[in-house]
């Protein structure tokens, strides 16, 4: 980073600076980019995490022989049918 890559930002984002402005902007690019760089050290040389094997956790589905229960059982317990319908409140 040098002076004129100040200048150059600085026509790019439309400001006026003077010499000390850019003398300033200059020490403080150059600082933030050393900083950023040994971030990047630090983040080479971390352990990265070993991915385990991969495998399904879900648990499989169940058939069962007969159904659980039969219509009949079932629409005995609603509240109100009509026939093999069960009859509900009107929504619209």
């Amino acid at each position: 980073m040098q002076l004129n890559d100040i200048e150059k930002l600085a026509e790019l984002s439309r400001i006026s600076l003077s010499k000390e402005e850019k003398e300033s902007f200059l020490f403080d690019l150059k600082n933030i980019l050393a900083y950023v760089d040994e971030i990047k050290e630090v983040a080479d040389k971390t352990p990265k995490k070993e991915v385990g094997e991969l495998r399904n956790v879900m648990r499989g589905d169940t058939l069962y022989e007969k159904p659980l229960a039969t219509k009949e059982e079932i629409l005995r317990n609603v509240p109100d049918r009509d026939g093999d319908y069960v009859k509900v409140k009107q929504i619209f």
